[in-house]
């Protein structure tokens, strides 16, 4: 028979026993603190989550608002500015789409008055939005001059000197054009452009001032105090009135209102014309500065340099092209579009751009299009209304209202379109970067890819509907590349 335990053991017995309710009792305690603990722990987590989630998209609003920024072009920055008009230039959108930047150009003339001689390292087409024009360039070495009315257009390529002359009376003169700069441009500064002033005195400089003072007065053939007249007498700007009621005479003005024959006979008292061909051929190997400033002061100002050159001179140089004049190639009830490239006009061929021209009725929009080989830029010439432009991924990239005078630029393979305000007719004219046939993809509406594509049961299922259904609602637009808005053409509430 056992015998019972002793009461030390059970003594022992219940100390231990105690003792595992103690630990236990604490772990259960720890476990508690460590569950309220971890709760903290991840609410702490979860309050830091929506924090960064609500800055994430604050920065991601700022990010798409200065990105739309970039489909607007700013304000147009002032380059010239005198009593007699001004020039402003809106500067291109430079990055990793558009291979070099197209700057357009807004210069408005009082009555009589003259952009005085220069030249640039850009090409430039320009178009005259109001008034009337005279331009003197030098054309292959020729001097020709050209008489612009409303609505031409007309190139000049870079390294040409040029004037412009506002002929019309009583009008000012409204230009607008393009100033473009190859890829493989390398001037002042990555995607500028430069102004050299052939006449001028203190206001501009002209670059003849650069030269030594004998070297040029022995290329005018006069002395260094008569060469000191024409260097320093002008100082009215880049933009000069030719009467002598608003700005002193200057040689440069005076030239213009001459005759030809009266012109040779004036230049012939500063520089002498030589007749004998191979004397002129020689010169350039003993006196090059003396000749190349004698050649170009003749081509300026007299209209020929010899005997040799007349029977060649160019009297006409190249044609312009009146975009009034041109017949719609698109027109429906709802509006109507032109679209040059060099097959219509040469000259844009040898500055690879294209031009185009949009008219839009009151609440009609251009369909959602595509542009597949050229960067489209856009100058709203009347009226106002809306622009809309899509990322790739089909995001937004761009939904802002223009006025006139607003420039927009629309990237290649970016879908976009434009929606005229019911207020009146929105028209907006520009430059495309390809002088060849655009060729826009248009995406919705009669004859458009989607429309043309959906006899194919493999498009329907693309979107997810049968073949009828798909059917059904693409073919509900019977208009085509310009089409009726009703929404957009709704009156606004009133309050």
């Amino acid at each position: 028979m056992s015998k019972p335990p002793s009461s030390n053991m059970a003594g022992g017995y219940l100390g231990a026993a105690l003792l595992m309710a103690l630990v236990v009792c604490w772990g259960m305690q720890a476990a508690a603190l460590g569950q309220d603990k971890g709760r903290g722990w991840r609410r702490g987590r979860e309050e830091r989550e929506e924090e960064e989630e609500v800055e994430a998209q604050a920065r991601w609003r700022i990010k798409r608002e200065e990105e739309e920024m970039h489909f607007l072009s700013g304000d147009a920055k002032r380059v010239v500015r005198t009593e007699a008009g001004e020039m402003r230039v809106v500067k291109g959108y430079q990055g990793r789409t558009v291979e070099s930047p197209l700057h357009i150009g807004f210069i408005t003339m009082e009555p009589r008055s003259l952009f005085i001689p220069h030249y640039l390292d850009a090409n430039l087409i320009i178009f005259l939005r109001r008034g009337e024009a005279k331009i003197g360039m030098i054309y292959k070495d020729a001097f020709v001059e050209r008489r612009l009315k409303m609505g031409d257009l007309y190139r000049i390529p870079a390294g040409s000197v040029f004037y412009i002359v506002n002929v019309g009376e009583g009008q000012r003169l409204h230009i607008i054009c393009s100033i473009s700069i190859g890829p493989n441009y390398q001037g002042q500064g990555m995607g500028t452009f430069q102004s050299f002033f052939v006449a001028g005195g203190g206001n501009p400089t002209s670059v003849l001032a650069g030269f030594d003072p004998q070297t040029l007065s022995n290329a005018f053939n006069v002395t260094v105090e008569e060469l000191q007249e024409i260097m320093t007498s002008q100082d009215s700007g880049p933009i000069v009135y030719i009467e002598s009621s608003r700005a002193p005479r200057s040689i440069w003005s005076s030239f213009l209102e001459l005759k030809q024959e009266v012109k040779l006979q004036r230049m012939k008292e500063l520089v002498p014309v030589d007749d004998d061909d191979e004397d002129e051929e020689a010169e350039p190997q003993q006196e090059q500065p003396q000749w190349w400033l004698r050649k170009m002061l003749r081509t300026l100002l007299l209209g020929q340099e010899n005997k040799k050159s007349e029977g060649r001179r160019r009297k006409d140089g190249p044609h312009a092209y009146n975009l009034y004049e041109r017949k719609p190639d698109f027109r429906n009830n709802y509006g109507w579009s032109i679209a040059l490239d060099h097959h219509d006009y040469h000259q844009l061929k040898k500055s690879g751009l294209g031009v185009y021209y949009v008219n839009l009725s009151a609440g009609s929009m251009m369909a959602p299009h595509v542009n597949p080989t050229a960067t489209e830029y856009g100058i709203v010439l009347k009226g106002s209304g809306t622009i809309q432009i899509v990322y790739p991924n089909g995001t937004s990239a761009m939904k802002s209202k223009v006025k006139e005078g607003s420039v927009f630029w629309v990237p290649k393979y970016f879908p976009f379109c434009q929606i005229a305000s019911r207020s009146g007719p929105f028209e907006f004219f520009g430059f495309t970067t390809s002088s060849h046939r655009n060729r826009p993809q248009f995406l919705v509406g009669a004859r458009s890819i989607i429309q043309s594509m959906s006899h194919s049961p493999e498009i329907a299922t693309a979107f997810g509907l049968t073949k009828e259904r798909f059917r059904e609602i693409v073919d509900a637009q019977r208009e085509a590349v310009i089409l009726p808005t009703p929404a957009a053409a709704a009156p606004p509430t009133t309050r």
